[in-house]
């Protein structure tokens, strides 16, 4: 992601904080990922905060490669037993790599402009088939919210375009609804696709 130093100051002071709330509740659609994932596969946890759903995946047996771009979050995944390391998303550059990409609320930080070209190059880092998980608050437009991270929202039908245009084929979609950090309540939707 073009770093935006206000997102990631505030993950780093509310590092503590949003473990806790991240710790409450399962991940939505991490059972799913995780029973299409063949057995054994490399994933890139993209955006890993604390690491909780890295755990998850490396104690169903597979290889985790955890990347945040926040310093304290990404000690906090090191804390938590997952090898994590600092990253921003246009750090993410290989090729053919991963059989999974779990992107759990963490591409909502990206421009718009960026979005897209984000997506193609997360698509050819997946081998062929791989699988693609991705969440995203629901809205229009792009904005900070009320403890200045940025955000963009998307249409359901705007995503799978998006998605789709990348190269992915969506499997399934899951909508919900919850409170986040700043303690507004948000509408969501996860994407399952394969790359």
């Amino acid at each position: 992601m073009t770093e935006d130093k206000k997102t990631l100051s505030v993950y780093d002071a509310e590092a503590d904080a949003y473990e806790k709330r991240v710790a409450e509740k399962s991940s939505p659609g991490l059972n799913a990922f995780l029973k299409h994932l063949p057995a054994n596969s490399h994933v890139l946890d993209l955006g890993c905060g604390p690491g909780l759903s890295a755990v998850a995946m490396q104690t169903a047996g597979h290889t985790v490669d955890a990347v945040d771009g926040s310093a304290a979050m990404v000690a906090r995944a090191c804390a938590n037993g997952v090898p994590a390391r600092q990253a921003l998303f246009s750090d993410i550059d290989t090729t053919n790599r991963y059989d999974g990409i779990w992107a759990n609320f963490s591409l909502l930080h990206l421009p718009r402009s960026e979005f897209k070209p984000t997506l193609a190059r997360l698509h050819i880092t997946l081998r062929a088939g791989g699988l693609f998980h991705i969440g995203m608050k629901l809205g229009e437009g792009e904005g900070r919210d009320r403890l200045e991270r940025f955000y963009t929202y998307y249409q359901p039908d705007e995503l799978e375009a998006a998605l789709t245009e990348s190269g992915f084929t969506p499997l399934s979609r899951t909508h919900g609804s919850g409170r986040g950090l700043e303690g507004s309540i948000s509408d969501w939707m996860v994407v399952l696709a394969h790359g």
